[in-house]
């Protein structure tokens, strides 16, 4: 089982519509589908999904591990490209690294309950003032 986290806590999953494996999206044709989520690893570049951004409701980028950062790389870029749906980083994200995601352009985080269990919600709770705490934006404020 799993455990989503948005800027809310730990919140039900809505997401009824299942996912799709990403060699399935690319070696089918779903011309005439859409509104379906993908799931992608973190070696998949986000130049590879913008094919597909018309179709895909849901990108879900794997972090099989906590300090892989290429998911927020992969988030990032996919933002810049114009990707408007929902991402959800899933696996072994830490509550010290939400802010990041939510910066990179992640929606929400799905994590192991294991993991939930050791980062209760107060610790993601902490971090969900994401926008509050950028140095980034704070070096960039005129003096």
């Amino acid at each position: 089982m799993t455990q989503l986290i948005n800027d809310t806590g730990f919140v039900a999953d809505d997401w009824t519509s299942g996912f799709r494996g990403w060699e399935a999206v690319t070696s089918s044709s779903y011309a005439s589908d859409a509104g379906y989520g993908v799931d992608v690893a973190n070696t998949v570049g986000a130049d590879q999904i913008k094919p597909y951004f018309d179709q895909v409701a849901l990108i879900r980028i794997d972090f099989p591990t906590s300090h892989d950062g290429r998911g927020f790389s992969i988030a990032r870029h996919l933002r810049l490209l114009g990707y408007a749906g929902r991402i959800r980083a899933h696996g072994h994200v830490l509550a010290d690294q939400y802010a990041m995601a939510r910066r990179c352009g992640i929606d929400e985080v799905e994590i192991p309950d294991a993991l939930a269990a050791r980062q209760p919600e107060p610790q993601w709770l902490y971090r969900a003032n994401w926008q509050d705490f950028n140095y980034q934006s704070r070096l960039r404020q005129p003096a």
